[in-house]
């Protein structure tokens, strides 16, 4: 299950910091600490966390045992703007954004049943 958001306007290594946070735990504690978390790309990737959620319910998969299997973020396209300073020069401004790609999987229990 794949849910993938692009051209989120802020830049990679911001974002980055939010996913690794929450790679690798379970959807339910991985929503719960995205929305104390005070940085600006936790809302973006908690909503991406619920696409894939539904795209998930799509597939019948069971919605309790799922975790964040893996989450990229790769570099977006940048808008290059310009800022006028003094005698006439130009000063390059750089707007970064983040194309972020998240895989769900379910988690198997290893326990076996005693027979």
């Amino acid at each position: 299950m794949k849910a993938i958001l692009k051209n989120y306007r802020q830049a990679p290594r911001k974002v980055r910091l939010v996913a690794n946070l929450v790679k690798g735990k379970s959807v339910a504690r991985a929503e719960a600490e995205l929305t104390h978390l005070a940085k600006r790309a936790g809302l973006p990737i908690k909503k991406l966390i619920q696409s894939a959620v539904a795209n998930a319910q799509n597939v019948n998969a069971n919605v309790g045992n799922l975790y964040i299997k893996n989450i990229t973020v790769d570099k977006g396209r940048v808008l290059k703007r310009s800022m006028p300073r003094a005698m006439g020069r130009v000063f390059p401004i750089h707007k970064h954004s983040s194309h972020i790609i998240l895989e769900l999987a379910v988690k198997h229990s290893n326990l076996t049943p005693n027979t």
